[in-house]
């Protein structure tokens, strides 16, 4: 884990330190408390990561709209 508070990080930083959160939880290897504590930090980087998503979704679809909010001949990616 990383000081980085998850609201400055990078979409690829969030991720990157969420697989590790996941990683560490998944082995089982950590005490009770640290548990508790990664699931906490995970969950506030999966928040990051979705945020992030969502805003470039928004860009995304801005981009491929014109003036009137039709599309302007690209067809949408499904799931972003």
């Amino acid at each position: 884990m990383t000081d980085t508070p998850v609201s400055k990080m990078t979409f690829e930083q969030a991720m990157a330190e969420l697989e590790q959160v996941v990683g560490r939880l998944e082995r089982g290897d950590v005490a009770l408390d640290e548990s508790i504590t990664l699931y906490e930090r995970g969950a506030a980087l999966k928040k990051r990561c979705e945020a992030k998503l969502k805003d470039a979704e928004e860009k995304v679809a801005a981009i491929t709209l014109d003036g009137d909010g039709q599309p302007k001949g690209t067809t949408p990616v499904e799931g972003l």
